[in-house]
């Protein structure tokens, strides 16, 4: 079992929590973690550049001059590679990056990378984050009450425009909720801040689904 302590947005201890491990798989797999998070940086890049090969660029197909005799050195049409304004050598096209992952893997994937998380002391719960309004500096005081100080993904237990508006523009932050949770989010960010409603859910939902 491992023991969080609950704060409140001032920083204060208000209780303690309990997470079995079990619940998380009780062992951290490495290489389905790297998996993930290969799988989540190449999903991200977008693949559309494209360069004009010899046969895109303008020009006439004729030889330039004869082979022999001219002394120059033996070049083909225009368009070759090796002239300027011709065609790119071996050049780039349209490519998807995406790569696939089934859903059970996805989901140990994701218990790994929060009990690694866990097990390193970089997870902070907090009682709640209720703002009446979009406001950048509460959030960021409330983060600076909870001492982080470094990247961090806030988990919340749905999605709530006035947590996403005041963090939005604080840097290297991002809020997801539960549900969207995936290790390549978890593992490219250093703290975890889950409220305490966002953690209960995650960890029932975990134990319905062995269950």
């Amino acid at each position: 079992m491992i023991e969080l302590t609950v704060y409140n947005g001032s920083g204060k201890e208000v209780e303690k929590v309990s997470v079995d491990e079990t619940v998380l798989g009780g062992a951290i797999r490495y290489a389905l973690l790297k998996q993930a998070v290969v799988r989540h940086q190449a999903n991200q890049r977008v693949g559309t550049v494209k360069t004009k090969s010899r046969g895109m660029v303008t020009g006439s197909t004729k030889k330039l001059y004869r082979q022999k005799g001219t002394g120059n050195a033996r070049v083909g049409n225009r368009r070759t590679g090796v002239r300027v304004g011709g065609g790119m050598i071996f050049g780039k096209v349209p490519r998807d990056f995406s790569q696939r992952m089934p859903k059970k893997q996805r989901r140990l994937a994701r218990d790994s990378a929060v009990l690694a998380k866990l097990r390193k002391n970089n997870v902070v719960v907090v009682d709640g984050l209720g703002f009446d309004k979009p406001k950048t500096k509460d959030f960021a005081g409330v983060l600076k009450n909870l001492k982080i100080d470094r990247s961090c993904l806030v988990a919340v237990s749905e999605y709530d425009e006035n947590i996403y508006k005041s963090a939005r523009n604080v840097p290297k932050v991002a809020v997801l909720p539960v549900s969207d949770l995936n290790a390549g989010d978890i593992c490219s960010h250093q703290r975890m801040l889950f409220t305490k409603d966002a953690l209960v859910a995650f960890l029932n939902r975990e134990a319905e689904s062995e269950s």
